[in-house]
């Protein structure tokens, strides 16, 4: 039996009736039943987490309630009122606004051209009044602590962070008053998830019903007035966030106990795990700046910093893909030229890039295919290429990484984000790699696949013996992984600190420059 508590009770905190109401909705798609009779509210002020592996039925929820589909049976009310929406606009005219991790905003236009899209204020003489859309648009802004966002600059110049304020902003200037958020802090620097929280705490001070889906379970803890788990399409469960935890989390999501942590980390002795890499002195304008890091075989070092610290880029200046204007990169003490990734990977070097999607695979092919990549040469006899090779290749990787597909043969789009970024590992796995370079190993990934990942990673290096580089902007997960942690910011490497002795606040100290961090930078 699945369902833990079929039916959402009211928040104590939150009188009167709910801002949306839904009740025993069913949805079904060819073969698959995405939803079974779920059950869902939430109130005026609150926050209501929804959380679910991929696959349990999220996104089919959240389209249901912006009128992107229609539920095969079942009923929503908005504020006690029924409804059926036969469109996204249907939806919007009642107050629900969506908010996704890749926004509908038109780069080339203004602050206040975006806000107001679609329906601009008008004159009385029926032409658009720029002047009270400023105004407006300052206004709206401003309730948002996003005052200082000149409304007359392009979108398309703006931060991420501020990109995602003038997209809530937009929703308010249609009076919505049911906000969903779709992993809203996905890409946001540790400074812009800690303002979306206070604009968050505005909202719901304005009686803003919030939907937030995540699979950051310490937001949630943060966040939320309750949360809702739903798992293979059908709701598991409705608790008081306060009166639950993690680890009762995680089973009502995966069914099961889930280990987070990888296993103990051992104190690495020096002269039994040498200098496998060396870089020093690695620059590339605009972002990478005398940058300096050593990995050791069977350690995992965990990089961290702000976006545009250059974390990213000193990875691609190590792989070849952008090479340093200055520097020098030592394999096993020798001194090495890597001008492109063939280089790199000559040399037993490989990198998982942060965008799976569009750098780590080709999702139209499929997961043998992708898997068989950085092999093809291998893989070919005579002119033809040998697909027996590369399914056996395939399933070696399918098999040890437990990657769950129908077969081989399946499309690599079709599958969840976890097993696509379990593709993308294993195609690298494949070069029999001694040096792993993992950039943001688990971004938009479920809490069971994320603890899979967590595992393999683990197990790479102190079974496999490889050098493993983590770059990642979730503090818990570095801290999590790493044996050492080290922190750049502005193209340098600024800190350094061992497992035991690191903590959120050490580590992101010296990201953000705190006067309090101790700073490396010159001492190298």
């Amino acid at each position: 039996m699945v369902q833990e508590n079929p039916t959402a009770s009211a928040p104590t905190s939150f009188p009167g009736d709910p801002a949306l109401t839904l009740r025993n909705v069913t949805k079904t798609f060819p073969g698959v039943r995405a939803l079974d009779s779920v059950s869902f509210d939430v109130w005026p002020g609150e926050v209501h987490a929804l959380l679910g592996e991929n696959g349990a039925g999220k996104s089919t929820l959240i389209k249901i309630i912006s009128g992107v589909y229609p539920p095969d049976t079942g009923d929503l009310e908005v504020d006690g009122k029924a409804v059926r929406f036969a469109s996204p606009g249907e939806a919007q005219a009642k107050g629900i606004a969506t908010i996704y991790q890749e926004f509908s905003l038109y780069s080339e236009l203004t602050v206040a051209e975006n806000i107001f899209a679609g329906h601009m204020p008008r004159s009385k003489f029926g032409t658009i009044d720029w002047s009270k859309a400023a105004r407006e648009a300052k206004i709206l802004l401003e309730s948002l602590d996003a005052g200082e966002l000149d409304v007359n600059s392009r979108v398309g110049m703006l931060s991420v962070g501020n990109r995602q304020r003038v997209e809530i902003a937009k929703a308010l200037s249609r009076k919505a008053h049911i906000l969903i958020l779709d992993e809203p802090t996905a890409v946001l620097t540790q400074h812009d998830t800690e303002r979306l929280f206070g604009v968050i705490g505005k909202l719901t001070a304005q009686k803003v019903a919030i939907i937030y889906i995540t699979h950051r379970l310490d937001e949630v803890f943060t966040l939320s007035n309750r949360v809702t788990v739903l798992r293979d399409g059908k709701m598991v469960g409705v608790k008081n966030t306060r009166e639950t935890d993690e680890s009762g989390l995680v089973r009502m999501m995966v069914g099961r106990t889930l280990e987070l942590d990888p296993s103990a980390h051992p104190e690495l002795p020096t002269g039994d795990h040498p200098v496998v890499l060396r870089a020093k002195g690695l620059s590339r304008a605009p972002l990478l700046k005398d940058a300096h890091i050593e990995l050791r075989s069977g350690e995992i070092v965990g990089l961290a910093g702000l976006i545009g610290s250059g974390r990213s880029e000193l990875a691609q200046a190590i792989f070849g893909v952008a090479p340093q204007d200055s520097g020098t990169v030592e394999v096993d003490g020798k001194l090495v030229r890597i001008r492109r990734p063939e280089d790199a990977i000559a040399l037993g070097i490989a990198y998982v890039p942060e965008d799976r999607q569009r750098q780590g695979l080709v999702t139209a092919m499929t997961v043998s295919q992708n898997i068989g990549l950085t092999r093809i040469w291998q893989l070919v006899r005579g002119p033809f290429l040998d697909f027996q090779a590369e399914e056996k290749l395939a399933t070696q990787y399918i098999d040890s990484l437990r990657i769950k597909t129908p077969s081989s043969r399946q499309l690599a789009r079709n599958l969840s984000g976890g097993n696509q970024q379990k593709i993308v590992i294993s195609k690298w796995l494949a070069i029999k790699p001694r040096i792993l370079i993992v950039d943001e190993p688990t971004r938009g990934i479920d809490v069971g696949a994320r603890a899979e990942i967590y595992r393999l990673l683990d197990s790479l290096a102190r079974e496999d013996g490889l050098a493993i580089l983590v770059i990642s902007s979730d503090l818990p997960e570095v801290l999590r992984l790493s044996d050492r942690i080290c922190v750049m910011r502005a193209g340098r490497l600024v800190a350094e600190f061992n497992r035991r002795d690191a903590t959120q606040e050490s580590v992101g100290g010296a990201a953000i420059g705190a006067r309090s961090a101790v700073d490396l930078s010159q001492n190298y």
